[in-house]
């Protein structure tokens, strides 16, 4: 049953309305052919399903949620819906606050932690009408990209159960890629949007830095001039309908641009006209076969829409892990537990506590050296964008690899960083704090997705919008569905 009979029959089928999108509850809730009390038991049927194969929550919300979908259902009844996300249900990452709330962390240092106040995107959330279900995985302070910690155990793929569901917003994408709700907030400090969106096979968007709020709680400070918070979604619609929501400036945030809200489209339109700059590899990176092929692909469906597609790569230094990344952001993981004794961390990941003592060893002058260097890739960026609108790129060099280790390390016979190397398409664009989104682009010999990456100038969420829409149209994904799903007969 696809979501058209759905909205023409409600229920019919068992979790068939946690597999509808954002904008079509809404249609339904309008029409009233449901209402989101309907919604979310669904929701929460599906997500316990989901969770108890893939481990994907961390504090359940539920009798909240059920007043909040009660309060949305009267909204809806009297015609005077509170929001543009009346009655929808959404998750929120562990690492952003939600008031009354334990915010684990993935870390153990937190137990015990509760916030007395909503993060900005929770308020804006509540504002809109939104229906929060609950807190989902993270690693360890979200310093990996896997959703692995010692307080939720390890996060699994839905497509399978034997490999990783990437991180760090791991609990979200794969609870939105099995069907546990249409909605997810998820950070992205090094790819943790991107990267679990490609495992799982769903759009995520890592907003330009600035774009979102990240105060008054995002916790710990972890990736503090990396981190982006955006939307995971099964379709590009729901992701700006969500992203028009949770942007805005925030005083409170040092880094919030004062600039005025903008509102984003999604309409599917031509890409004639468009110069988009397309590598599969930024001239150095190493790429498995599965990756390459399914990215070449994506690129002749670009060309088919219309789009002038070039083979240009920013200049990026090929030693930028080691030389600009990795100063910063271990750097930035240390000060997140700064003052803390090594013992504090003694039931940490251990490749946690390396992260944190590598990043205590770096001076001073390493990380403002490694700073002035963040700057070169920022001007590759702008020399790359006097080019081309848009660049493509594969969104992960591998596709997911064995549940509950830290990475991969050789692509296709080349050896790389275990931690960061099977990732060199994502963390370049948090050095240059670009706009970048993931989608769906086809799968792997063993039926594992593959993600393609649009990245833009900054500030131009549009273009990705627009390239997305395009693609998802000539491409649609959002009616697969992996094994993990809830059953629906």
């Amino acid at each position: 049953m696809d979501s058209h009979q759905v909205l023409a029959g409600a229920g019919t089928a068992p979790n068939a309305l946690a597999r509808l999108s954002a904008e079509e509850l809404l249609a339904g809730y309008k029409a009233r052919r449901f209402t989101p009390r309907d919604v979310l038991e669904e929701v929460i049927s599906a997500l316990q399903h989901i969770d108890g194969q893939c481990r994907v929550m961390v504090t359940p919300m539920f009798d909240a949620a059920r007043q909040a979908a009660d309060a949305a259902g009267a909204a809806w009844a009297a015609g005077t819906p509170t929001g543009p996300l009346c009655g929808v249900p959404v998750t929120i990452k562990d690492l952003v606050f939600v008031a009354g709330v334990p915010a684990h962390g993935g870390a153990p240092l937190n137990d015990g932690f509760v916030p007395k106040t909503d993060a900005a995107v929770v308020a804006a959330l509540r504002s809109a009408g939104a229906v929060l279900t609950c807190k989902t995985t993270t690693c360890e302070s979200g310093y990996k990209l896997t959703a692995d910690s010692p307080v939720s155990g390890t996060t699994r793929n839905p497509w399978n159960l034997s490999r990783t569901s990437g991180g760090s917003s791991g609990g979200a994408a794969a609870a939105v890629a099995a069907g546990g709700g249409p909605l997810a907030i998820g950070t992205d400090g090094v790819g943790s949007i991107r990267v679990p969106s490609a495992f799982c096979g769903v759009f995520g968007l890592k907003p330009t830095f600035g774009l979102v709020p990240r105060v008054p709680g995002f916790s710990p400070p972890s990736w503090a001039s990396l981190a982006h918070t955006g939307p995971i979604t099964r379709t590009v619609s729901d992701a700006a309908l969500l992203l028009n929501v949770i942007a805005g400036y925030d005083p409170r945030d040092g880094a919030s641009l004062p600039v005025p809200k903008p509102t984003f489209r999604s309409e599917s339109r031509p890409l004639a006209g468009l110069r988009i700059a397309a590598t599969p590899d930024l001239g150095y990176a190493a790429v498995s076969p599965a990756v390459r092929a399914a990215f070449e692909a994506a690129v002749g469906v670009l060309a088919q829409l219309g789009a002038t597609v070039e083979p240009l790569s920013p200049e990026l230094d090929p030693q930028m892990l080691e030389r600009t990344l990795k100063p910063i952001a271990f750097t930035e993981q240390a000060a997140a537990v700064a003052g803390r004794p090594t013992e504090d961390l003694a039931d940490s990941d251990a490749d946690y506590r390396d992260v944190v003592l590598q990043g205590r060893g770096y001076s001073g002058t390493d990380y403002i050296e490694a700073t002035y260097r963040r700057g070169a890739v920022r001007s590759a960026f702008l020399a790359l964008f006097q080019k081309a609108e848009a660049l493509v790129t594969p969104s992960v060099a591998v596709t997911a690899f064995e549940a509950g280790t830290l990475g991969v390390d050789s692509i296709d016979g080349t050896a790389v960083d275990r931690h960061l190397g099977w990732s060199p398409f994502s963390w370049p664009i948090n050095l240059a704090g670009l706009p970048a989104a993931t989608l769906p682009c086809g799968f792997d010999a063993e039926g594992l997705p593959i993600g393609l990456q649009i990245v833009a100038p900054w500030l131009d969420e549009a273009v990705i919008f627009q390239i997305a829409a395009a693609f998802e149209a000539a491409r649609p994904w959002a009616g697969l569905w992996p094994p993990a799903s809830p059953p629906q007969s």
